[in-house]
């Protein structure tokens, strides 16, 4: 009982913290030989022609917005094609893309198709229209900085890397800085982790927020994929090839507009993790895989599987070692404390107060409460590839 509370212990940490110490570890080795990687930038001459897709549903407050955010790349206009998909849009979002005043030296094309099938299956329609060798995803309220497209074009100079994953910021500000205090850390530790992913071999997965790939790799993803992005990615790390992670490429968009939203867009995610893991059984052979498998599990599986599962038997078996030794008295008070935060985080979210102290825990609880949420949906093949996205503050 005492070797499994540690070895639990372990799993947890190493999920969350331990990783990261690794991957520092292994970063740092690399560099005593390698060096740190240097990038040269590509003269505008240079630069790939690369198509901007945005899929937007029902998109119609943001989509002006978004326009004129792409409108503002420093990028080469001969280069550069915009393309919007707006399948299922029955507020007008396509007609706001037709009617929009682009310049005329500006490629762009917009195409709509009724009825809502999810976002895979717009973009597999859209990808037959795609004739640059690059292509960039985004979402529609996202915004993403003037320099991405170049940031993100220059590794492609490199015929190892297949993909390359942006920056995902969480906008922060006034009242709503405390509420997002929890998921704005995740995504800041979890920037800083993708950097070291990408630095040692490869990124695990792109976030649909920002992700760009080289349109000849691209595979038919199956129409019921929950997380398009992920798997898609992967599959083109499995071909051998890297995915790069840019944080000089980022799209920004507002945090949930409370903990609650935010859960439903982890229940998704967990949901759709876990269903990439039973159609990716082959990545788990390390053997094969070498870094990117061990990469894979450490950043990805640990957390969708072990971690949620080893959280209440390590508060349970302490109940029952708590006369073995005093440290067990220590991790049962520092569970105690770390779980009573995360209730307070409830009651004060509840009372529209904020104090980050509280929401860190809260919402690191409420990821973990997410993949239980997110396995009985995978089991049940309950989860809609349709999105509705959390409401954002």
């Amino acid at each position: 009982m005492e070797l499994l509370f540690w070895i639990l212990i372990f799993i947890v940490f190493y999920s969350y913290l331990g990783y990261g110490l690794v991957l520092f570890g292994l970063i740092s080795l690399q560099r005593l030989f390698k060096g740190k990687p240097k990038f040269d930038n590509p003269f505008d001459a240079d630069l790939p022609d690369l198509t901007f897709v945005v899929a937007a549903y029902n998109e119609a407050d943001y989509i002006q917005e978004k326009i004129e955010n792409g409108l503002l790349f420093d990028y080469p206009k001969s280069k550069l094609h915009h393309l919007y998909v707006t399948d299922g849009s029955d507020d007008g979002t396509d007609q706001l893309v037709n009617n929009y005043s682009w310049p005329h030296d500006v490629s762009w094309s917009v195409h709509h198709k009724s009825g809502r099938a999810g976002k895979i299956a717009a973009v597999e329609r859209i990808m037959e229209e795609v004739n640059t060798p690059i292509v960039v995803y985004t979402d529609a309220n996202t915004m993403v900085n003037k320099g991405a497209l170049k940031a993100i074009a220059r590794h492609y100079q490199d015929p190892t890397v297949g993909g390359v994953a942006g920056e995902k910021r969480i906008h922060m500000e006034g009242k709503e800085a405390a509420n997002a205090a929890g998921e704005g850390l995740y995504w800041k530790y979890e920037s800083q982790l993708k950097k070291w992913d990408s630095e040692w071999y490869s990124v695990v997965g792109a976030a649909g927020e920002l992700f760009s790939l080289r349109t000849e790799l691209y595979q038919p993803v199956p129409k019921d994929t929950v997380i398009e992005d992920f798997y898609m990615t992967l599959k083109i790390s499995m071909a051998g090839y890297k995915i790069k992670y840019e944080p000089e490429a980022y799209a920004v968009e507002s945090s949930s507009a409370s903990v609650g939203e935010e859960l439903k867009r982890k229940i998704r995610i967990a949901a759709g993790g876990l269903q990439a893991i039973s159609r990716l059984l082959p990545l788990l052979n390390i053997f094969k895989y070498g870094k990117l498998s061990f990469q894979y599990i450490s950043h990805r599986v640990l957390r969708w599987t072990l971690a949620p599962i080893a959280l209440p038997l390590i508060l349970i078996l302490n109940l029952f070692l708590l006369g073995d030794h005093p440290i067990y008295l220590a991790t049962l008070a520092s569970q105690i404390i770390f779980y009573l935060s995360a209730l307070i985080g409830v009651i004060l979210e509840g009372k529209k107060m904020k104090i980050k102290a509280f929401f860190i825990p809260y919402y690191f609880c409420v990821m973990n409460y997410a993949v239980y949420r997110g396995f009985g949906r995978f089991v049940k093949g309950s989860q809609s590839v349709v999105w509705e996205r959390a409401k954002r503050a």
